[in-house]
C-alpha cells in the first residue's frame, strides 16, 4: 500500500470524466488499497480516483459506521429527501461551504472483486456517495455551495 498525492483544485484532472472499470485487475485492487490509505492519512471520509490522478470510476468511503465502501462504476438509482450541511473536500484543503444534497441515496456499484451490489445510504453516507460520485464526472462541491466558500483550516471530506 502507498499514500498517493491528492490533486488540488486547479488540476485539470479534477474536471474530467472518468472511464468505467472493466475488470478487477491486481492494479485496480492496489489502487483501491492505496486510496483507502491516502484517505485515512488525510483524515477524509471519501476519496475518488481522479483525486489521486487516475481517471477511473472508483470511489472509496468510510464514514466511521464500521464499514468500508468501494464503489466501482457507481450509478445512483434513487434519491429522496434533502439535507443541507457543511461540506469540504480533500482537493480543496481548508475550504468548506453549505451544500444541499439528498438525505437518502440508493446506488448500484461493483466492489473491488467486480461483484455488483446495491448500497442505500442516509445522512452522512448519502452525502459522501453524492460528493464522491460527482468527482467521477468532473463535479466539485464548490459547484453547489450556497453562499460563500469559507476558510476553516479543515481538510475533511
Amino acid at each position: 500500500m502507498a499514500i498517493r498525492k491528492i490533486r488540488k483544485i486547479g488540476d485539470d484532472i479534477l474536471r474530467k470524466e472518468c472511464k468505467a472499470v472493466k475488470a478487477a485487475t491486481p492494479r485496480i485492487k492496489q489502487l483501491v488499497e492505496d486510496m483507502f490509505e491516502t484517505m485515512y492519512e488525510a483524515n477524509g471520509v471519501g476519496l475518488a480516483a481522479p483525486q489521486v490522478g487516475v481517471l477511473k470510476q472508483i470511489v472509496v468511503i468510510d464514514v466511521e459506521d464500521g464499514n468500508q465502501y468501494v464503489l466501482i462504476n457507481p450509478e445512483i438509482l434513487e434519491e429522496s429527501g434533502s439535507q443541507t450541511g457543511e461540506e469540504g473536500c480533500l482537493s480543496l484543503p481548508g475550504k468548506h461551504g453549505m451544500v444541499t444534497r439528498p438525505n437518502y441515496v440508493k446506488v448500484r456499484a461493483f466492489d473491488e472483486n467486480m461483484q455488483q451490489y446495491e448500497l442505500e445510504g442516509e445522512e452522512l453516507l448519502a452525502r459522501a456517495i453524492c460528493h464522491e460520485c460527482a468527482h467521477l464526472h468532473g463535479g466539485l462541491f464548490i459547484d453547489l455551495v450556497e453562499g460563500e466558500l469559507m476558510d476553516n483550516g479543515s481538510e475533511e471530506e
